[in-house]
């Protein structure tokens, strides 16, 4: 029997501090829409928090406020997020002094980055595992960074903090320990050390980590929980971006792995957080899995194969190709060097060879375009073959039109099928044909004007050239 689904609750509710103006990445774009693997940094957050089962969950805005919201309200988290407006920008602590009246009366508050998508729903819980343990006032995630100068260092024993210290000096210069951004308050202590936060700093801010000062100087615990971020913490740069993005890869691959992927070299692997995989399948280099795709089990991808919201079937192979918006049925073939543009279904056992383009067309079951060919707008029986340098002309110059070809058919190389046309079941068409008018079950379609030879041809011509030149 399946284990009965965790009601969110009530007495939580999660901060999701998402203001910022994202500044060093000289962009646009707000910095919490920037894409890492496949999803915006914010949507990790959110995942993350989600996954705590907090009774509210609140986004503080204002950098691009009405993009941020648009994207927020399309991802459809559960509770559906409450967006509050920080005004002026005046700090992470003032970012959840705005928050207080969507906050509500709960008993827990989690406040969290909105740019930091390596911090998981896993990384979550188990902040608060230790939070409620300890029955601390305050918990923090804490980790370690290759580069700590501009954090928060953490002073501890055990899960107990000590300090937390802006400027650290002697040897707490060598610690590489910080504070994330990644808190869980009480709500009563939270919001009655608040109002006791100063601006006396170079940003000229309420800075959250002052409220851990505050606490502990009034005798509260203090707890922390340590996790692995891969030596970085946010996305304020380009750079932290990339880095970000190779974290998270190396994570996705790692768990492929263990699901019971192959990947010949994780390294040059790229998949993203939404692809899903099946066991055996073998991911070969210069692979890439975005959006929302599937491939099934025993398929082979790569290398150099780009697949884009569409799903593989099982045992399919696509090497050498690009897919975007198709589905390929299992044992089908693509490639290499193939294009499948949106609305393109591959049935069972199916190909789409060697230079082949196809676009919102359906290809049954064992039909084969083998090479050299451009497939759009069609409908494309069972059993059938589409010769070399074949053209479905679907384009009039205003409109598209639709190609239709019966199973068993066999059309020869070089055939211009000019839409709308209709080609029955087993019949042919002939090589170089234009056709442009339906072709009868089993019938051949053939369309050649009558060859002629000019003799001599060739000695006039060099004459009169070389007369020119004369």
């Amino acid at each position: 029997m399946p284990a009965a689904k965790k009601k969110p609750s009530s007495s939580l509710a999660a901060v999701v501090l998402a203001a910022g103006q994202g500044k060093r990445l000289k962009s646009k774009l707000p910095k919490v829409l920037h894409t890492v693997c496949g999803r915006p940094v914010l949507w990790h957050v959110l995942a993350a928090a989600a996954g705590a089962k907090p009774g509210r969950l609140v986004v503080v805005v204002h950098e691009h406020r009405e993009l941020v919201e648009e994207a927020v309200r399309s991802w459809g988290f559960k509770p559906e997020p409450v967006l509050v407006d920080q005004g002026e920008p005046l700090g992470t602590g003032h970012a959840l002094m705005v928050a207080e009246d969507a906050v509500g009366e709960v008993a827990d508050v989690l406040a969290m980055a909105g740019d930091d998508p390596l911090v998981t729903a896993d990384h979550v819980r188990r902040l608060l595992r230790v939070h409620r343990r300890t029955k601390a006032a305050a918990s923090i995630l804490t980790t370690e960074v290759e580069d700590p100068k501009n954090y928060w260092r953490v002073v501890r024993e055990g899960d107990q903090v000590l300090d937390v210290v802006e400027k650290p000096t002697g040897e707490l210069l060598e610690s590489r320990e910080v504070a994330t951004l990644v808190y869980a308050m009480r709500r009563a202590d939270l919001y009655r050390a608040l109002p006791l936060l100063d601006r006396d700093n170079r940003q000229r801010e309420y800075y959250l980590p002052q409220v851990l000062g505050i606490l502990r100087d009034k005798g509260e615990r203090i707890s922390a929980a340590m996790v692995e971020l891969g030596g970085g913490l946010g996305v304020n740069t380009r750079s932290e971006l990339a880095r970000t993005a190779r974290i998270m890869r190396a994570r996705i691959n790692e768990h492929l792995m263990d699901q019971g992927v192959t990947l010949i070299d994780p390294a040059q692997t790229f998949v993203d957080v939404d692809v899903r995989v099946g066991k055996d399948t073998t991911l070969y280099p210069q692979t890439y899995l975005e959006g929302d795709t599937r491939i099934g089990a025993g398929a082979t991808i790569g290398p150099a194969t780009r697949i884009v919201d569409s799903t593989v079937g099982d045992g399919a192979e696509v090497q050498f190709s690009v897919v975007r918006g198709s589905k390929i049925g299992s044992n089908a073939n693509v490639g290499p060097y193939a294009s499948l543009r949106p609305g393109t279904v591959l049935d069972q056992g199916s190909k789409a060879g060697t230079f082949v383009e196809i676009k919102n067309s359906n290809v049954g079951k064992g039909s084969k375009v083998p090479h050299l060919a451009y497939v759009g707008d069609a409908d494309i029986g069972r059993d059938v073959n589409i010769g070399a340098a074949t053209v479905t002309v679907n384009y009039d110059g205003w409109e598209k039109h639709r190609t239709v070809v019966g199973d068993d058919a066999k059309v020869g190389s070089d055939t211009m099928l000019v839409a709308p046309v209709k080609v029955g079941k087993g019949a042919m068409t002939g090589a170089g044909s234009v056709i442009t008018k339906d072709v009868p079950p089993g019938a051949l379609g053939i369309e050649r004007t009558e060859q002629r030879n000019i003799e001599g041809y060739r000695k006039r011509k060099e004459k009169q050239h070389r007369g020119r030149k004369a």
